[in-house]
């Protein structure tokens, strides 16, 4: 996976992705970052990138000329990557056609579309992301319209630039990039990786406070464990997140069917057990009072 940022301010993506996780992950070769300064791009001598808007009103507006310009030389560092990477022997029309698709650049704004686990999915699955951070009162419409693939937000309320909330989509999307993580599935079984929020989770010692871990965890009954999971997760989403819950359970019909069948069977059983402990107590009287 390769990220490609377009911003003001280089360090502070650099800076904010170089450690931890996303940090190794760089470091290995796993993903890649490269960060744009679209001031490098402005034709200004001062290094300009903004001005007023047409028509008035508050603040500067970020000029179309200098994202486009940091754009274009992103794509082509791109396709010259791919070229290099073509093989000797490759079908020429199969190459072509490889070169002739342009990347993904998602432009992080309020009025986009709310980031979900579902999105980090998919957008894990590009090879190259291009990432346009907006600053000031925003981005000259033009450009937008020009390079400008998908409007994401993460959340109803504003920023001071696209930075953060594209440093956010990284780390969500890193994390579904196959290596990137040490136990991938971790990344499978976390919140919001189907709906559902994470069950709670239990590390040493067995008891803390006088609060001790769930015994079916101590059992080493995989299968316990894993149903019990279900359970605390379905709990935890039905009473934070009921809206998520609906969705897991419209999709899920058939669970909910067999736990049924499961607690039915469970119930006769019992009841199977307690008519058969009160014969055999039945049968023990008869037999002393015989006795006597």
């Amino acid at each position: 996976m390769n990220f490609h940022v377009l911003t003001l301010f280089p360090d502070m993506i650099i800076q904010g992705l170089n450690t931890s996780i996303t940090g190794r992950s760089i470091e290995n070769g796993t993903i890649s970052l490269n960060a744009v300064n679209i001031r490098d791009y402005t034709l200004n001598k001062h290094k300009k990138v903004d001005d007023y808007p047409y028509g008035g009103g508050a603040g500067m507006l970020m000029q179309a000329q200098p994202v486009y310009d940091a754009y274009r030389a992103v794509t082509q560092e791109i396709a010259t990557r791919k070229q290099k990477e073509c093989v000797h022997g490759t079908d020429v029309q199969h190459t072509t056609q490889m070169l002739q698709v342009k990347p993904r650049v998602i432009y992080l704004t309020p009025q986009g579309q709310v980031f979900k686990q579902s999105m980090a999915k998919e957008l894990a699955l590009e090879e190259d992301l291009i990432f346009l951070c907006g600053h000031y009162e925003g981005v000259d419409e033009r450009v937008l319209e020009e390079i400008v693939t998908d409007y994401i937000s993460i959340g109803d309320y504003v920023l001071t630039g696209g930075e953060l909330p594209a440093m956010v989509l990284m780390d969500a999307i890193s994390r579904m990039v196959p290596g990137v993580l040490g136990n991938q599935e971790s990344g499978d079984s976390e919140s919001h990786s189907n709906y559902l929020l994470e069950y709670p989770q239990y590390s040493r010692p067995e008891e803390w406070m006088g609060k001790k871990v769930p015994e079916v965890l101590l059992s080493g009954d995989h299968a316990k464990v894993d149903e019990w999971r279900l359970e605390q997760s379905l709990q935890r989403t039905k009473e934070l997140r009921p809206d998520l819950y609906e969705k897991w359970a419209s999709e899920n019909e058939e669970y909910f069917i067999k736990k049924a069948k499961k607690e039915e069977r469970k119930r006769r059983n019992e009841l199977r057990k307690q008519k058969r402990l009160k014969d055999a107590v039945k049968i023990a009287q008869e037999t002393k009072n015989t006795e006597k």
